[in-house]
């Protein structure tokens, strides 16, 4: 397994990860022992996932029958956005290493910049965006950037993270948290796809040494149905793309394969999921073939800023992006 290594800690991430959103609970954790056993040592994690337990089941089958040992594993979770304040931030990563039946992890992650209104984790857990999950009412709260980022610096120091980062942040809230972060951010986590390559933020992020990790390689494919997506917006999707199936047909790998290798290529981090085991098998054979420099700019070609997941659709109208 290929890994990049993060210039805070020397640490390495495989580059590959299983992604764990949306794999339903009760096939979590015979999908992550599976994945784990085919070769997976990354898992991209979280609380809103609703199934950490699930995943912490399975990472425990497979260390329990000698297939791996917890440090060859890197496990990332992240920070919801119920506990930006810093007297919350450790009672998160408390819970996902609780759910997830760890002592540590190997990367956190402020999952949004986009505070909500605290609720307790008696009241209602795994979080969701609803303060008032009756009335479905969305409370954004005001709590900066810099007082979350200090106390995720606390996790590194106290050894409950050995890496933090950031996801979902646009260039200018990057740097304006570089202007302040003792540990700067080893991983910006953020959705990267052929319709939406965020060049400047990437080499800027890169610049700065900071590890780029890409979700929603496969475009829409997790958004359909759930307010997440402009429905009224007309796209051919990506894994029928006539470009990506061209260049899938020369090489004789699926047209997902394509769409991975572009990014890893690239020195991108990738955490497709599936539950599938074939497609996940497939998910990790990216490094037998190599993409020409006129096959990249094909790909990169197909940028058209198309956003798949956007707060302002399903914020209350959060308008983080606008131009």
């Amino acid at each position: 397994m290929e890994a990049i290594t993060l210039s805070s800690t020397n640490h390495k991430m495989p580059q590959v990860g299983l992604g764990t959103w949306k794999i339903p609970k009760e096939v979590c954790k015979e999908v992550v022992f599976q994945a784990i056993k085919m070769g997976y040592r990354h898992l991209d994690c979280a609380p809103t996932y609703a199934n950490e337990v699930e995943v912490g089941q399975g990472i425990k089958e497979a260390i329990d029958q000698g297939i791996v040992t917890r440090s060859e594993l890197f496990i990332t979770s992240k920070l919801f956005s119920t506990h930006h304040h810093k007297e919350h931030v450790k009672l998160g990563i408390e819970r996902s290493l609780s759910d997830l039946g760890l002592e540590y992890l190997d990367l956190y992650l402020i999952h949004a910049p986009t505070p909500l209104k605290y609720v307790p984790i008696e009241e209602r857990y795994p979080p969701t965006l609803y303060y008032d999950s009756v009335e479905k009412k969305i409370i954004v709260d005001k709590v900066p950037l810099h007082e979350t980022w200090a106390a995720m610096e606390d996790l590194v120091y106290s050894g409950l993270a050995r890496n933090i980062g950031i996801s979902n942040v646009n260039a200018s809230l990057l740097m304006d948290l570089l202007s302040y972060a003792k540990i700067n951010p080893a991983v910006l986590q953020i959705e990267l796809h052929p319709y939406l390559t965020r060049k400047k933020l990437v080499n800027f992020a890169k610049s700065k040494g900071i590890v780029i990790a890409a979700y929603s390689s496969f475009g829409d494919t997790s958004y359909k149905g759930i307010n997440m997506l402009d429905e009224s917006i007309e796209f051919i999707p990506l894994l029928e793309n006539k470009t990506i199936l061209d260049i899938a047909k020369n090489h004789s790998v699926s047209a997902a394969q394509v769409l991975l290798r572009w990014a890893v290529q690239q020195n991108i981090v990738v955490i497709p999921k599936s539950t599938n085991a074939e497609r996940m098998s497939l998910n990790l054979q990216v490094y037998d073939f190599f993409l020409s420099e006129e096959e990249i700019k094909s790909i990169d070609d197909l940028n058209n800023d198309l956003r798949f997941i956007d707060p302002y659709l399903y914020l209350d109208r959060y308008p983080f992006y606008a131009n």
